[in-house]
């Protein structure tokens, strides 16, 4: 399943950049997240870097390896996201629109097995809202934060 997301973020492109980048932002616009630690072998955010996050998803908690698969900022970022059963791929974008505006494109690639591909399948206008839900978290604290 693939798709794309874009949300308009009032604040200007190097600030938007800014906080996206700092892992001790994540927190902040990522209620779920419980704990974020880097794997030990390259700078945090180079490519191929790797990092072991859990995020709190209703009752459960899930463990997923983020791998940064692309590191072109301020043009272009990606991870892939591991978790059981699930494999997404996420590409970031920020495009200045104006001085005071930032346009953010997300697009995610999922491949889901078991329970999860079925949900996929039935409901995925669920991802859709899910990945929704996160950007405009982000661009609450983006535009708040000032």
């Amino acid at each position: 399943m693939q798709y794309r997301l874009a949300l308009d973020i009032d604040a200007p492109h190097a600030r938007v950049v800014e906080l996206f980048l700092d892992p001790g932002t994540l927190s902040a616009w990522q209620p779920d997240l419980v704990s974020f630690e880097t794997i030990p072998g390259a700078d945090p955010r180079a490519v191929g870097a790797k990092s072991r996050q859990v995020h709190k998803m209703g009752k459960r908690e899930v463990v997923m390896v983020e791998t940064i698969t692309v590191h072109d900022f301020p043009e272009r970022f990606a991870a892939s996201y591991e978790a059981d059963k699930v494999w997404t791929l996420v590409e970031t974008r920020f495009v200045e629109v104006d001085a005071e505006t930032t346009r953010w494109i997300v697009d995610n690639t999922f491949k889901c097995g078991g329970v999860v591909r079925l949900m996929a399948m039935l409901f995925p206008a669920m991802f859709r809202k899910q990945t929704l839900t996160f950007m405009q978290r982000f661009k609450d604290y983006v535009e708040s934060a000032g």
